[in-house]
């Protein structure tokens, strides 16, 4: 499965990066220390078929911009 198309959100003036998979009500997954979104990935491709999962990058990680 490829990865979901990265998306940006600009908070308090820092980017976010973040992927969008799935239909039906939200579920927002966050990574630990030191992850990025990409862990989620395969859970993600099992919550997809019931639900929108929106998986971010925290601030300093991943594709984010780092604070």
């Amino acid at each position: 499965m490829t990865a979901p198309p990265e998306q940006r959100a600009s908070v308090n003036g820092q980017s976010i990066a973040y992927e969008v998979t799935g239909t039906g009500p939200a579920v927002l997954v966050l990574h630990g220390f030191p992850q990025t979104r990409a862990m989620w990935r395969p859970v993600a491709r099992h919550l997809a078929t019931r639900f929108t999962v929106v998986a971010a990058d925290l601030r300093g990680y991943g594709a984010s911009s780092k604070p």
